[in-house]
């Protein structure tokens, strides 16, 4: 019986971790949504560049991909407040991102072309931080989680990633930034693709 009220009692927290996770993804979403119509309202003003919306367009997947397997978390039997702050940490990181793509204000600058080129290497040090903190996210769902579902394929693909963006951080190269996210946009549809086609225990 106790057993029971246990897994109940999981069941109860990791509901309570979601809703507070898909509040916190949902300002992202929304600050994408937002910054995309810009340009469908200003047409003219703000110039499409490859480099930023290929990494609004990475976000987007990669915030909608973030919710939908963090099914697995219901996996965990007990929570600690380190495991919940880690979630939390890894949706605001997402807030963060959306707002570097999609700012405020531009301040000084004058488009978001240039004010993304001159912030990048604020943009690219969010984004490390997120392929880091979703190795400790893999890892906190289980190893049997892990063995089911990742295999070879995760650190092959963390490693590429985290590699690309430390890269990125070095080079000042366009055709470097836009072959990476063309890379890295290219990596997480594939990853959604073969892996996550149902939500639900593996």
């Amino acid at each position: 019986m106790d057993g029971h009220n246990d897994l109940h009692q999981s069941h109860e927290i990791f509901v309570h971790i979601r809703i507070i996770v898909g509040m916190i993804l949902g300002i992202s979403i929304a600050r994408l949504v937002s910054g995309v119509t810009r340009f469908l309202q200003h047409p003219g003003k703000e110039r499409i560049n490859l480099h930023h919306v290929g990494w609004a367009i990475f976000l987007f997947v990669a915030i909608i991909h973030f919710w939908w397997f963090e099914f697995a978390l219901s996996r965990i039997e007990r929570w600690t407040f380190e495991s919940y702050f880690l979630i939390i940490c890894y949706a605001v990181v997402f807030v963060m991102l959306a707002a570097m793509v999609f700012p405020d204000n531009m301040g000084e600058h004058d488009g978001l072309k240039e004010y993304f080129w001159n912030r990048r290497k604020v943009f690219y040090v969010l984004l490390l931080i997120m392929f880091s903190v979703d190795i400790l996210d893999t890892l906190l769902k289980g190893a049997n989680y892990y063995k089911q579902i990742y295999g070879w394929y995760y650190p092959v693909r963390q490693s590429l990633l985290i590699g690309g963006t430390i890269g990125a951080l070095l080079s000042a190269s366009q055709r470097y930034h836009v072959a990476f996210v063309a890379f890295a946009l290219a990596f997480q549809i594939i990853w959604v693709v073969s892996l996550f086609g149902v939500l639900g225990p593996a």
